[in-house]
């Protein structure tokens, strides 16, 4: 968990922060100013001495950020200043560990809300809750528009986006990431299905596929549950041979995704995944199953929304 310091001299931003529950403070302090490889090690020294140094850098930003997560990480709270919320993402992207502490310094409410909804929006990553389902029904339904989504990312076994014609159970589909006689792999890469599918995003809004483009963020998932975030390269459609697949949740619903219907394209189980093409009825594979509908992405329980 990332932690959030406000440093503001106007009186509505600390108000602001305050109702947040952000702590505020008037001094940085221990805080070393990096232009020199000496205020590196300096910093070292400072962050050891007192378990914890804030970091502000003049030119270089990202270098000496690199190299200070590397020789503090697990021995003491490294903290970096910012002045937006474009600062605050490198801060603590930088290395996939980033800075423990973000002292935002900034008399505008406004980049203030943003910055803590971005801090915010990193706590609620959490582990979905996958179901395993089995198949009830596999349908070829011919030519369709299909979208293939590459990433900045290089995933794993196991690993993809959850997609589906409804939030009542998205099916986890697996980045291409197995080696084979005629195609290579493509561990960037999530064939996601038709254009009509939902894919789920960040903090558990969907997008329809034909959405996505080059800078969204998607949301990237495994077998257990845990979950990423990896900004979209591309998204590449093109018009292939798509197939139907129902499966019947715990819950007694009816779960569905459109897929292409390629040897490439397989759906993840709590051991392994399963291409599309050798799918039959009776097999199982791993879904998010939720109650309720979509309005513009966001989920609604309390309304009667039916998708079918």
């Amino acid at each position: 968990m990332k932690k959030l310091i406000i440093k503001s001299k106007d009186k509505k931003v600390i108000e602001k922060a305050t109702s947040l529950g952000l702590e505020t403070i008037s001094e940085i302090d221990p805080l070393v100013t990096i232009e020199t490889k000496k205020d590196e090690e300096n910093a070292v020294k400072t962050a050891l001495k007192n378990g914890k140094v804030f970091i502000t850098c003049k030119d270089w930003k990202i270098i000496p950020l690199e190299n200070l997560i590397a020789k503090l990480k697990g021995k003491a709270e490294l903290g970096t200043v910012v002045k937006n919320v474009s600062e605050t993402k490198l801060a603590v992207e930088t290395m996939e560990l980033g800075a423990d502490i973000v002292v935002l310094e900034t008399d505008n409410v406004k980049e203030l809300e943003s910055t803590f909804k971005y801090i915010s929006s990193l706590s609620q990553q959490k582990a979905l809750i996958l179901e395993e389902v089995e198949i009830t029904s596999i349908q070829e339904v011919g030519l369709g528009a299909r979208s293939c989504i590459d990433t900045i990312t290089m995933m794993n076994e196991g690993e993809g986006m959850l997609v589906g014609s409804s939030s009542s159970g998205m099916f986890l589909v697996q980045a291409e990431v197995l080696q084979n006689e005629l195609a290579a792999p493509r561990p960037f890469r999530v064939n996601a299905g038709a254009v009509s599918m939902y894919v789920l995003s960040a903090n558990n809004k969907t997008n329809y596929i034909e959405e996505i483009k080059a800078g969204i963020s998607v949301l990237l998932v495994n077998r257990k549950g845990i979950t990423r975030l990896s900004a979209v390269g591309r998204s590449k459609i093109e018009i292939r041979p798509l197939v139907l697949i129902e499966a019947k949740t715990k819950s007694g619903k009816i779960a569905k995704v459109i897929l292409q219907n390629a040897e490439t394209i397989r759906l993840v189980t709590e051991i392994s995944s399963i291409p599309v093409t050798n799918l039959k009825k009776g097999d199982k594979v791993l879904v998010q199953a939720q109650e309720g509908g979509r309005h513009f992405g966001t989920l609604i329980k309390d309304e009667t929304i039916i998708e079918q």
